[in-house]
């Protein structure tokens, strides 16, 4: 395939015959992929072609075989954003019940004595899975990291919803408790940690397995205070004898911290340096308390070195720690130093351009200084950061031969007017009320701002049939039995809970 302007791809086939040919014809606006600078860039009015499952070409006059042609003379186009981290089968339940939710006596976390009140079953995680992924589609995300412990129908779900997936199933050595809501206990069972550690394996290849070719796999011992060494040397292992990266959590609250410190003596992040957990095949999520954070008065000045020496990957989420007062306090100087960059949800929204619009201000609030974290180094860590993460060079990026998960966004959107930086105006502004059409390995999955792959009516009634049953359950999965209303009361005084008509 040829990338040179006026000239045509040679036409691709596929096992059912030759590949559909797509022209996005005279684009107004591209966010193309420079290989020689290592960066994006914008172009105008030029033809993006997708051929089958790969890009085409890219320039202007493309004069060879098309299949379907779209109007690009109102278009912005870029690449499908790639989410390196969320909890899409069970955080969609939570809207409305975590937006302030934090723990005064836990350092503002919630995570040790209410973010599991609410629990759903295999139907309502296959539920809220469909409903996240409908929300990342529209939010111009083509692949996303989904962290779940496994349950029936998880693969064959993701796979419907036409995005591409990396599946991580959970596990831990240990599991959360408290007694008093201001101190957290360790529940160990290290047998079957490692039980649910095979069983992880089998999950992971029958995922890969699965026929729409657009999944695979991670290993995910849960967080790095809930697993033993032992746990993570194996995990590492296993996840290495399959080609596959681990992903964990570490650094992500001031107990935890504060946990690790005790047991070890050194922080978090080093600690996973000192077993050699760190380097290019792991990704931490969240990697927000380090020794430089202002909350751990911790001495030295290491652990953001160590990650960028390692190679190790960063899942940086910043939405749902913002809402409980917590924050990353210096994004550009991980840019800077090196660390390896990627953007996630974590919790709802499952809304990418949203996640990235907080990553760029509090990076800015946090630091008092408006160059701290520019627009295009989180487009860079949205795309091509994820990419890099995920070892796929051929995501992420709009370049010939790369795969093609393409997003448009509508410059007519009332929102994106007047037109100048149309990436500013989408991710400031218009996030994805302006996305109008999504492809996914070249597969049109939203089309004219409708995710073609989920049926958001069914859905949304049984996300709140699965909502409602978990709260009436919530006493019972906190400690001191206090209900949903009570942890988490409504915003105004009166009202209860009711379904609205359809």
């Amino acid at each position: 395939m040829s990338g040179d302007p006026g000239s045509g791809p040679t036409p691709a086939t596929t096992a059912t015959g030759p590949a559909t040919v797509t022209r996005i014809a005279k684009a107004a606006w591209v966010a193309a992929w420079d290989e020689d600078a290592a960066t994006h860039h914008y172009l105008n009015d030029i033809d993006v072609v997708l051929v089958g499952d790969r890009i085409g070409h890219l320039g202007p006059g493309y004069d060879g075989p098309v299949d379907a042609d779209i109007d690009g003379r109102d278009r912005f186009v870029m690449p499908g954003l790639i989410d390196v981290h969320a909890h899409p089968s069970t955080e969609p339940l939570k809207k409305g019940f975590r937006e302030e939710f934090g723990n005064p006596r836990m350092y503002m976390s919630p995570l040790y004595d209410r973010a599991f009140m609410l629990q759903t079953d295999a139907a309502g995680q296959r539920i809220g899975l469909q409903y996240a992924m409908w929300e990342l589609l529209r939010s111009g995300v083509t692949s996303v990291v989904d962290l779940s412990f496994p349950y029936e129908g998880w693969a064959e779900t993701m796979a419907g919803t036409g995005v591409r997936a990396w599946l991580v199933p959970s596990y831990a050595s240990a599991h959360w408790s408290t007694g008093d809501g201001h101190s957290v206990d360790y529940i160990w069972d290290e047998a079957r940690g490692m039980a649910l550690l095979d069983e992880a394996v089998v999950v992971g290849r029958s995922a890969e397995r699965d026929p729409s070719g657009r999944l695979s796999a991670m290993l995910g011992p849960a967080q790095i205070d809930t697993c033993t060494e032992e746990l993570l040397a194996a995990s590492q292992a296993a996840a290495r004898d399959n080609g596959w990266t681990l992903h964990t959590h570490a650094a992500q609250s001031l107990v935890e911290f504060q946990e690790m410190t005790r047991r070890h003596g050194v922080t978090p992040v080093q600690w996973a340096s000192e077993i050699g957990l760190l380097g290019p095949d792991c990704i931490l999520a969240h990697a927000i308390f380090t020794d430089e954070h202002s909350w751990t008065r911790w001495p030295g000045r290491t652990d953001v070195r160590l990650l960028a020496d390692s190679g190790t990957g960063v899942a940086h989420c910043p939405g749902v720690f913002a809402r409980n007062g917590q924050v990353l306090e210096d994004l550009g100087h991980y840019v800077r130093s090196g660390v390896r960059l990627g953007i996630g949800t974590d919790s709802f929204p499952h809304n990418m351009l949203e996640e990235m619009r907080q990553a760029a201000i509090l990076a800015r609030v946090a630091t008092g200084d408006v160059g701290s974290v520019t627009t295009g180094e989180v487009f860079a860590a949205a795309t091509v950061g994820g990419a890099d993460l995920l070892g796929r060079p051929d995501l992420g990026r709009l370049a010939v031969g790369a795969k093609a998960d393409v997003v448009l966004v509508d410059l007519t959107h009332p929102a994106m007017q007047p037109v100048r930086d149309p990436l500013r105006s989408l991710v400031y502004t218009a996030a994805d009320r302006a996305v109008s059409d999504v492809f996914v390995d070249g597969r049109h999955v939203v089309a004219g701002g409708q995710v073609t792959t989920v049926d958001i009516e069914a859905v949304t009634a049984g996300l709140q049939s699965a909502r409602d049953r978990a709260e009436a359950g919530a006493a019972a999965n906190h400690f001191a039995g206090r209900s949903g209303l009570q942890v988490s009361p409504l915003s105004l005084p009166g009202g209860r809970s009711r379904r609205i008509a359809r």
